[in-house]
């Protein structure tokens, strides 16, 4: 009896070998030839889940966004059961800057990809840069939430505190990755901006 394919698996494992192949080369460098390689299959197997490159990005995004949930995820769990919205929007913060091998890859890929759907029509099209808001909206509420428990300091704007946030975020991500500012030196930077934003600093 042949053996049953479980296609969401084998789709994973090919996401994985994208963002492997994305994390040593950079983004602009892969090919659906080389995901192949990399997972060990065929380049007609690859072709077969995924009939373009424009589809195979946005999977291996969609991968990658799944698995910086499970660590934001992982990393509120260990704070408590109620760990507050400053602990939340740290939690988020951290887990984006590029402090060990897997948030470095996260970051990288994802800051590829958007650099080049400003030139690629077909990657700007795909859903990922359709909905740009999610975090911001996500963050802006938990300072809401903040706000209304009295827990910031006056003054607090939660949604132009939401973009200056990631915006600050995305910026020392991207001095990290380049070799400009170390990990420890980020998130005191972040810790420093959160301490103005909340009163339980």
């Amino acid at each position: 009896m042949p053996k049953r394919v479980d296609h969401e698996e084998r789709r994973t494992e090919i996401a994985e070998a994208l963002v492997r192949v994305a994390g040593r080369q950079g983004l602009h460098a892969v090919g659906m030839r080389d995901v192949a390689a990399e997972a060990g299959v065929s380049l007609r197997l690859v072709q077969y889940y995924f009939q373009t490159k424009e589809k195979l990005l946005l999977y291996g995004l969609e991968h990658l966004a799944r698995r910086f949930t499970e660590r934001v995820t992982a990393r509120l769990a260990a704070v408590g059961d109620d760990p507050g919205p400053r602990a939340m929007i740290e939690a988020v913060l951290l887990v984006s800057l590029p402090t060990d091998e897997e948030s470095r890859t996260f970051h990288l890929v994802y800051t590829s990809y958007a650099v080049l759907a400003v030139t690629d029509k077909a990657l700007a099209a795909q859903p990922f840069t359709a909905n740009p808001a999610a975090a911001e909206d996500a963050a802006a509420g938990l300072l809401q939430q903040a706000r209304e428990e009295g827990r910031t300091l006056p003054g607090t704007e939660p949604r132009t505190e939401a973009i200056a946030l990631l915006a600050l975020t995305a910026g020392l991500g991207t001095s990290i990755l380049v070799g400009h500012r170390t990990p420890e030196s980020a998130t005191a930077v972040l810790n420093h901006h959160l301490d103005r934003i909340f009163r339980d600093a």
